[in-house]
């Protein structure tokens, strides 16, 4: 009620949501959660954090925020949601577009803890007078803009055209998906795992969270601890140079999640698959990332299955961008055309989204022509699509392998 942020704070990936699932688990079936959030099940989202946290915390508070509402409510704004991140807390009603009553109530929380929901691109006030006194800033315009990172770099993908496109939100995690104007909720997006987030302008981001480059980090950061230290540039090389399709792994096992060991990890699939151990370093590398462009095919064909429209094109931001091989070898997996760039679309999509609440851009599509002009793209032509199939047919058969299992 002063105004101060609760502690003790958590990250939001602490072991306690495990009992924040089975707390929320056993007051509401999963069913009834994706009907209601159209969200797919994290440990991580803000339903189950919720339900880790104590009755008598959640009775103290005043109101609950996202981190970037906090801020921009510290920096002088009115409290408020932003929608880009308040659809992701499994909390919202993307069909009703509003709380969700039923998820609200299992939380232990009341609907008048939560703020006001605003759209992306919303002023919702100047910096404070102390915070202009301290800075030396002008009075400024504080705006809830996408506070969602995917949501700001979806914002940002260059499409100037009216093809059919999907986007790959690339770094050590991959977000993949589509934009929609209306979420799709229902058996089968439940049972793959699908995700409706929104977006500027009410749109809807159909995707997938999926491992990225997470497996090629892990597997640097185990080599550097023997003392062998390798530059990315040096492991592309290496992966290059390696006999192409000699073993193949399935990204989504959840063996694959944790910290540490990661090559052992590779190793210890490739064995109990009955394929070959990748040998080398690059071997090891090359199994990851063949791995993972077939990965993205799979989910593609899951969003076209979904939606039922081909995607005629990918466009690829964020870090993992920069890759050239896995973006050649992602074109040649998924038989279309891949376009990389920008590398910073959270942060070029951000300033876009404040661009169009202050009225210096008219629409979406002229901030992202912005984009186009502004950043380097590379286009990426799919080749060797006969091998890439028959390593596609391997790959379908791994997943008996696998060990993940869909909620």
């Amino acid at each position: 009620g002063n105004g101060k942020r609760m502690d003790p704070t958590f990250h939001y990936r602490d072991s306690r949501t495990a009992k924040g699932v089975e707390t929320i688990l056993s007051r509401i079936p999963w069913e009834t959660i994706f009907n209601e959030s159209g969200i797919q099940f994290m440990p991580l989202n803000a339903l189950f954090q919720l339900g880790a946290e104590s009755p008598d915390r959640l009775t103290k508070a005043s109101h609950f925020h996202g981190v970037g509402d906090a801020f921009n409510h510290w920096l002088g704004g009115r409290p408020v949601v932003e929608l880009s991140m308040a659809s992701t807390f499994q909390l919202y009603d993307p069909v009703r577009k509003s709380w969700s009553e039923k998820l609200i109530q299992a939380t232990g929380l009341s609907k008048q803890q939560l703020p006001e929901i605003v759209d992306p691109g919303t002023p919702i006030g100047c910096l404070s007078d102390s915070i202009v006194q301290f800075t030396k800033l002008n009075k400024m315009q504080v705006v809830a803009t996408c506070s969602h990172d995917t949501g700001a770099a979806v914002a940002a993908v260059p499409v100037t055209d009216r093809t059919r496109w999907a986007y790959l939100s690339s770094g050590t995690w991959s977000l993949m998906g589509v934009e929609l104007t209306d979420p799709i909720i229902n058996e089968l997006s439940m049972k793959l795992n699908y995700t409706n987030e929104i977006g500027y302008g009410g749109s809807i981001r159909l995707l997938k969270n999926i491992i990225g480059m997470w497996l090629i980090q892990e597997c640097r950061r185990e080599w550097e601890g023997q003392g062998d230290v390798l530059d990315y540039e040096t492991m592309t090389r290496l992966a290059g140079e390696a006999e192409p399709f000699k073993s193949l792994i399935h990204p989504a096992d959840p063996r694959f999640i944790p910290t540490g060991g990661m090559p052992d990890r590779i190793a210890a699939f490739c064995r109990e698959s009955g394929q070959a151990v990748p040998e080398t370093k690059g071997a090891m590398l090359r199994c990851a990332l063949e791995s993972l462009a077939l990965l993205y095919r799979k989910t593609l064909q899951d969003i076209e299955c979904m939606t039922g429209n081909k995607v005629d094109v990918l466009h690829i931001v964020g870090g993992g961008s920069r890759n050239r091989l896995l973006n050649q070898w992602t074109a040649n997996a998924l038989n279309r055309k891949v376009v990389t760039g920008p590398i910073e679309a959270t942060a070029a999509g951000n300033i876009l989204i404040q661009a169009l609440a202050l009225g210096h851009l008219d629409s979406i599509e002229d901030a992202r022509k912005v984009v186009s002009n502004s950043f380097p793209t590379k286009t990426f032509e799919p080749v060797d699509q006969s091998n890439w199939d028959s390593a596609y047919e391997l790959f379908q058969s791994l997943e008996t392998i696998s060990k993940s299992c869909t909620k």
